[in-house]
């Protein structure tokens, strides 16, 4: 499946655009599941229903090592949203809306702008992003022009072992982008304390895991309709393996 739609964002990222959002805010990441990649879909260790999630996706494409489109497509399988890679890609992406939500005084998530809940104490359209690495391309991640928010290692190589530096590159739009909430381990650890990117975009985390790394970034952008929310939620996940010792 190509891209299927471009998100167009307001731009004008003017001071006092990025405020608090919940550490639990869902996305999605490609994990292995079954000896498939699959998509996953969900916050920390919970695992959601994914395939009545799947109509949100506008987005999804797969590239190969120089970074040139291969065929591939997303699936509903059985309770799983697996990948085809029989083309083998390095990289695969996707894009999800995943529309208007709003959180009543009790508490309750309605998916509905506030003008339809007017006591939301919580108003905000979503969009999810998500690449994941399979293995290193020649010159590095590229830019992803449907990835609004996207995560890109500034190296052309993954760290070979947990523990290891990985400097990230943040970037709205197509630009670098400051104070973006940065989560080193989006499964294992969602409700640590995130780091901010500084001005250049960019941000240094420690390798979490040897096996299934998901880092998780959030950047609140300005709402596309006043009327209806107060913001736009952009989430996006950089996952990739690194492999373990051989048995």
């Amino acid at each position: 499946m190509r891209n299927l739609s471009r998100l167009f964002i307001a731009t004008g990222l003017a001071a006092g655009m990025i405020a608090a959002t919940s550490a639990h805010a869902h996305g999605f990441w490609f994990a292995q599941r079954a000896n498939q990649l699959a998509m996953v879909f969900g916050v920390g260790a919970d695992d959601l229903d994914v395939v009545k999630r799947l109509p949100k996706v506008t987005s999804f494409t797969a590239y190969d090592e120089d970074g040139k489109e291969v065929e591939s497509k997303l699936a509903a399988n059985g309770p799983l949203v697996t990948v085809n890679i029989d083309n083998q890609p390095a990289l695969v992406a996707a894009v999800m809306d995943y529309g208007m939500w709003s959180k009543s005084k009790d508490g309750k998530w309605h998916n509905k702008g506030y003008d339809e809940v007017p006591d939301a104490v919580v108003s905000e359209k979503n969009y999810k992003y998500g690449v994941h690495l399979r293995r290193d391309l020649g010159k590095g991640v590229p830019m992803l022009a449907a990835q609004t928010l996207q995560v890109i290692p500034v190296a052309a190589k993954l760290p070979a072992k947990m523990g290891e530096p990985i400097k990230l590159k943040v970037v709205f739009q197509g630009k670098p982008v400051a104070g973006a909430r940065v989560l080193a381990d989006f499964v294992n650890d969602p409700d640590a304390k995130p780091l901010k990117t500084g001005k250049d975009g960019t941000v240094t985390v420690k390798v979490r895991n040897q096996g299934l790394n998901v880092i998780g970034v959030t950047f609140d952008g300005p709402p596309e309709d006043p009327a209806k929310t107060k913001k736009c939620e952009h989430f996006a996940t950089l996952s990739f393996v690194l492999p373990h010792e051989p048995e």
